[in-house]
């Protein structure tokens, strides 16, 4: 799937830098300057040039990669149907594919939105739906599809996005209906929760739900966030409540532990200007708790890579090089994640923030013979 934005790599380049550069003030990082992040070569740490990056996923998955390239190339639903029907219903990478295939859906119909529906894009999703109208997955997919077209193609609070948003309701509802077990429409419909504005009862009862299938579900949690954050009275106090309650009662080895980092970026714009906030124990917590989950996590755990780009984030934002790097080695690839995903081009904004990575940790004395991989 090539879903690159037609948006040029300058502009978002020059936007990031500034941003970056704004929050460290008159004595921050010169990028012109020789040593400076500018100056030096991500390369030469073996990191993936930035037109090669996947912005598809967080990390890979081969697999669905795979299925991806077929069912795109041949316009025939069944691989899907059948990698998401082997794929366990209450984990994590399950939720992942569901929003994989209904993202290359939805890219493909603004690639593609006429010429007659044999032209037409993401013309494998509708064959599924209408020639397996009971297939689960098929349902997840087409739910999710509906919310990425809500939010891609309609402003928010529309008649157009409203419209959209109860088709995809109707949707998850049916999907829901053709597997008891399965969180993923409960997860989707909390997107719609947002767009919708549910009162907050009507919230809570979804929440149970999808606690009563998959309790620790990180994806869920992270779903539930900007709804908290939008609609809960005192919402910066109430999501930091929200994400510190659930990394607390979360097991050893969850990810968690790292909901608070996702909460504190989640409310940045309300104090990103206030001085030495990089520094403040809000963030160093946050960052410590992220750490301590992706120490304890599975290596294979599918929302490893979720924790990891945001901590590169964070880490490269309080100038904190060398354990940046250490998350880049990780990472470096695949940029389908927060916060690169909130920009037209991921790409480039993931490029801007390694390049800060590397010449911070190459002017404290770093190396790509002392980054250890």
């Amino acid at each position: 799937m090539e879903i690159l934005w037609a948006l040029m790599a300058a502009m978002m380049l020059g936007a990031a830098v500034t941003m970056i550069l704004r929050r460290r003030g008159a004595g921050g990082i010169q990028l012109a300057a020789p040593g400076a992040p500018d100056a030096a070569d991500p390369a030469a740490y073996g990191f993936v040039r930035q037109e090669e990056l996947d912005i598809r996923m967080p990390g890979p998955d081969q697999d669905l990669l795979d299925v991806l390239d077929v069912v795109q190339r041949t316009q025939d639903w069944r691989a899907a149907a059948q990698l998401l029907s082997g794929t366990e219903v209450e984990g994590e990478r399950r939720w992942q594919r569901v929003q994989a295939f209904a993202g290359a859906a939805s890219l493909e119909l603004a690639e593609r939105p006429g010429g007659g529906l044999e032209k037409q894009g993401a013309q494998w999703l509708r064959n599924w739906r209408s020639e397996a109208p009971k297939d689960a997955g098929g349902a997840a997919v087409y739910a999710e599809f509906l919310v990425q077209q809500a939010f891609r193609t309609a402003a928010p609070g529309t008649e157009e996005h409203r419209i959209i948003l109860d088709e995809a309701r109707a949707a998850s509802a049916q999907a829901a209906q053709l597997a008891p077990g399965d969180p993923i429409p409960y997860i989707t419909e909390l997107a719609i929760a947002r767009g919708l504005g549910y009162p907050r009862d009507d919230f809570d009862q979804l929440w149970l739900k999808i606690l009563d299938r998959a309790p620790q579900h990180m994806g869920a949690h992270l779903a539930a966030l900007p709804y908290v954050s939008e609609k809960w009275q005192g919402s910066r106090a109430h999501a930091y409540e929200f994400a510190e309650a659930a990394a607390a009662r979360a097991p050893h080895g969850s990810l968690l532990s790292a909901l608070p980092l996702f909460a504190v970026y989640d409310h940045l714009p309300e104090v990103a200007l206030v001085s030495s906030f990089w520094e403040s124990g809000v963030i160093r917590d946050a960052i410590e708790g992220a750490q301590f989950a992706v120490h304890s996590a599975r290596p294979d755990d599918p929302m490893l890579a979720h924790v990891r780009h945001l901590l590169v984030f964070f880490l490269v934002s309080s100038e904190r090089w060398g354990e940046a790097m250490q998350q880049l080695v990780e990472v470096d690839g695949h940029v389908g994640a927060l916060p690169w995903t909130l920009s037209p081009d991921p790409a480039a904004t993931y490029a801007v923030h390694r390049a800060l990575a590397v010449g911070g940790y190459e002017a404290n004395g770093g190396s790509p013979a002392t980054l250890p991989q």
